[in-house]
């Protein structure tokens, strides 16, 4: 393949990896599979090879929300870590952890907080959630570990101030992090203390009260 060749390849990537950020930002949905097959379907692109990553596309959708929405997003995501902190405090007893969109700073307006948890039982989380009158919805997610054969946990959605929150459990032999759907690497997750450091340091620190 020709130099010419290899930086038109490189280029379309590029653009491949921004239309499906856009699409995901658009549409609320954080299924890149599909961003990036409507992506190809846009930009005429359905049998190229060089289709971005998640990784990427992940990049993308950063630096689109840097660069279209730097102030909105920082405060957005500001918000989100404030309010997944105090989540991360009412479930101090469970091992509390922050991952997803939240954590690595890729969350927008559609993005839900996503806690993991563990615990050996869900009764103890039940009472925590009814004694203070919290409404929940009971789900099921897949997960991946590097070693072993994908599981279904339990996980728990309800709100705070509109926000998603989604807490996932885990017993106590699974603490190691399951794969990230994004890079299929552990996921990276943040405990009460990263997560208060981060939101001290972020630019909106000294600007907000």
């Amino acid at each position: 393949m020709s130099g010419k060749h290899s930086t038109k390849d490189v280029h379309m990537r590029q653009r491949l990896a921004q239309e499906a950020a856009r699409i995901i930002l658009e549409s609320g949905l954080h299924d890149f599979r599909y961003a990036k097959r409507k992506a190809a379907e846009r930009l005429d692109a359905s049998d190229t090879r060089n289709l971005p990553n998640n990784v990427e596309i992940e990049q993308a959708l950063v630096e689109y929300q840097q660069l279209f929405r730097a102030e909105t997003h920082s405060r957005h995501l500001k918000h989100l870590r404030q309010t997944a902190l105090e989540a991360m405090q009412f479930f101090s007893e469970f091992s509390p952890r922050l991952a997803g969109p939240v954590a690595t700073g890729s969350a927008d307006t559609h993005s839900a907080i996503t806690l993991h948890l563990i615990s050996d039982g869900q009764e103890a989380i039940d009472m925590k959630l009814i004694d203070h009158h919290i409404p929940y919805e009971l789900l099921e997610k897949r997960v991946h570990w590097r070693s072993g054969e994908p599981a279904t946990i339990c996980a728990y959605k309800f709100y705070v101030d509109n926000i998603r929150i989604e807490a996932l459990v885990f017993n106590h032999k699974q603490r190691q992090p399951p794969l990230s759907p994004v890079d299929g690497r552990p996921y990276m997750r943040l405990n009460t203390k990263q997560l208060q450091s981060l939101i001290e340091t972020s630019p909106l620190a000294d600007t907000e009260s």
